[in-house]
């Protein structure tokens, strides 16, 4: 599975972080997300999943 995300659409709620802190995180200036794991283990699947569903601004896809 690979993450990926739309830096431009991304608006900074931060709601992949909450789901997936091991994936994801924020940038200190502006908020805009951080991939910290662009191909997630297996134990963090399900919550790069929810943080792709969770996203307002549907900017994370993920590719199965």
């Amino acid at each position: 599975m690979r993450v990926r995300v739309d830096f431009e659409a991304c608006i900074g709620a931060g709601q992949c972080v909450l789901a997936a802190e091991s994936v994801f995180d924020q940038r200190d200036d502006d908020g805009i997300v951080v991939v910290l794991q662009g191909e997630p283990p297996d134990e963090e699947l399900d919550a790069a999943r929810q943080a792709a569903a969770l996203c307002p601004a549907q900017a994370i896809s993920i590719d199965e």
